[in-house]
């Protein structure tokens, strides 16, 4: 009992502890809260005061801003409004000019009309007095208007054209005059400049023999040693009666010249038989290439050309072994390509192109022998695959009117290879080739309708033709001295040129009884 007592005791002592506890402990809790209220309380308070003048602070400097560009914009205004004026005073000024420029236009037009007007009337007076006076002289001469400007027309034109016509006849006999004068001058300095040799070279074609019986080793035994010398050389060696000669025949120069080498060496060296004609073959045939190259190779340092192919090298070479009615064709090359340049340089055109041209203008004849067609176009083609420019290949092929020629020095290199060709002395023919070409001339011109004689005059180079003047008048007489000029260069070969004289006679007689 007491037990319980003592046990609702404690329960009590403890729940008025808790009671007491929870009340003490509120009321400190509540102070607490209080006092954190009042903390809070006065910082917002002093938030706000801070705020307030936050706000009034910014808001004074935005006044200030607003005021700033208040002021700015009435400056701005002020300047456009200044602006704004001078243009307007601009354009009342440009108004007040084009007023006054309308009104002086307004008057010069009214003036204008009027002098319009006064022209008029003076035209229409002046129609009036023409009428009249053409009327007046249709009267008195008793011709319209329109037959005597048929007639005028007709007088003036028949005057031009006498004019005209006697002005183009003194001009070409001028010009002609002129460009013969010139001509002349060009061609007697290219002449006299080039120093040339009045005698020409000739191929040998005979080799010399100490005596007769060389002939017979020369033949060999049944004939092996001339059959082994004609397959190497592929020359034909004629041995006749002929005394101490032995005759070489061959349509290649150079392929003459091996063997002649070879048959001297034969016979200075006395062992002929087919080997020993072997070796000296070759040892000629090495000869005479290098002979060929040093030649070729002379020619284009005489001539100042220094850039020729190798090929054009050994072929110009070739051409020293080449003839042409007697004359050297080596030789006439580069008397060609001398006489070219000079008259080149007179003509103020390049000489060097035209040496080059002169030079190689009969390079065809070293290969003529072995390709078909007229030694011009074998010529030019070669040029050509060796890449000689088109201007030197199409003097090389003009050369002898094969193609017709369009450039100056084509016809430079024509008249430089007539000149080196016609000079005295160049070249030489034989008494009978001499005759023949003669007796063609004449009887080329004989052969046309109305000829009455032919002479052939200096030596060929000028053949004049009499004709019948009721059967030929002064136009057929130049179209015949054409015909035949024509046909001769078709017909016939010959160095430099022939002049075709036609001679027409007309004789009128009477008599007086």
């Amino acid at each position: 009992m007491p037990g319980i007592v003592t046990s609702i005791i404690a329960v009590v002592a403890l729940l008025v502890g808790a009671a007491a506890g929870f009340l003490l402990n509120r009321y400190v809790v509540d102070e607490r809260a209080k006092k954190a209220a009042d903390e809070a309380q006065a910082l917002l308070k002093e938030a706000e005061k801070q705020a307030e003048a936050v706000r009034k602070e910014k808001l004074l400097e935005a006044k200030e801003e607003i005021y700033k560009m208040k002021q700015q914009n009435e400056a701005e205004s002020r300047e456009r409004r200044k602006e704004i004026k001078e243009l307007e005073n601009r354009v009342l000024q440009r108004e007040e000019s084009i007023d006054r420029r309308v009104e002086s236009l307004d008057a010069r037009e009214h003036q204008l009309s009027s002098r319009a007007g006064q022209v008029e009337r003076q035209a229409r007076d002046l129609d009036a007095a023409l009428k009249k006076a053409n009327d007046d002289l249709e009267h008195i001469a008793s011709m319209t208007s329109e037959q005597a400007r048929e007639e005028l027309l007709r007088r003036l034109k028949s005057d031009v054209t006498k004019e005209s016509a006697q002005i183009i006849r003194d001009s070409e006999a001028f010009t002609k005059a002129e460009c013969a004068k010139k001509s002349r001058e060009i061609l007697s300095l290219a002449i006299q400049r080039v120093a040339a040799d009045h005698t020409a070279e000739t191929t040998v074609s005979t080799v010399h023999i100490a005596s007769d019986e060389l002939k017979g080793r020369i033949i060999g035994r049944e004939g092996r040693n001339i059959r082994t010398f004609e397959q190497l050389t592929g020359i034909d060696l004629i041995i006749d009666d002929t005394p101490e000669c032995v005759t070489i025949s061959s349509f290649d120069p150079v392929r003459r010249e091996i063997g002649r080498l070879t048959l001297e060496n034969l016979i200075a060296d006395g062992r002929i038989h087919p080997a020993r004609i072997e070796e000296m073959f070759n040892k000629a045939t090495e000869v005479v290439e290098a002979q060929i190259m040093e030649a070729g190779q002379q020619a284009a340092f005489d001539a100042g050309i220094h850039d020729l192919h190798p090929e054009i090298i050994r072929t110009l070479g070739r051409l020293k072994f080449r003839t042409s009615y007697g004359q050297n064709v080596l030789k006439h090359s580069l008397e060609v390509s001398a006489l070219a340049g000079v008259m080149a340089s007179e003509l103020g055109l390049d000489p060097a192109q035209a040496k080059r041209a002169g030079l190689l203008h009969d390079i065809g004849k070293a290969i003529d022998h072995e390709v078909d067609g007229p030694h011009a176009l074998i010529g030019a083609d070669l040029a050509r695959r060796l890449h000689e420019s088109p201007a030197i290949v199409h003097a090389i092929e003009a050369h002898h009117n094969d193609v017709e020629p369009s450039t100056v020095v084509a016809v430079l290199v024509q008249a430089a290879d007539a000149v080196s060709a016609a000079r005295p002395g160049a070249r030489r023919e034989t008494l009978e080739s001499y005759i023949k070409r003669l007796e063609k001339l004449e009887s080329i011109a004989n052969s046309h309708d109305g000829v009455e004689r032919t002479y052939a005059m200096q030596a060929g180079r000028e053949i004049r033709v009499m004709v019948e003047p009721g059967k030929i008048s002064d136009a057929d007489a130049v179209v015949l001295a054409h015909d035949i000029a024509r046909q001769i260069e078709d017909e016939m070969e010959y160095p430099g040129q022939i002049k075709v004289l036609v001679i027409r006679e007309s004789r009128s007689v009477d008599y007086a009884k």
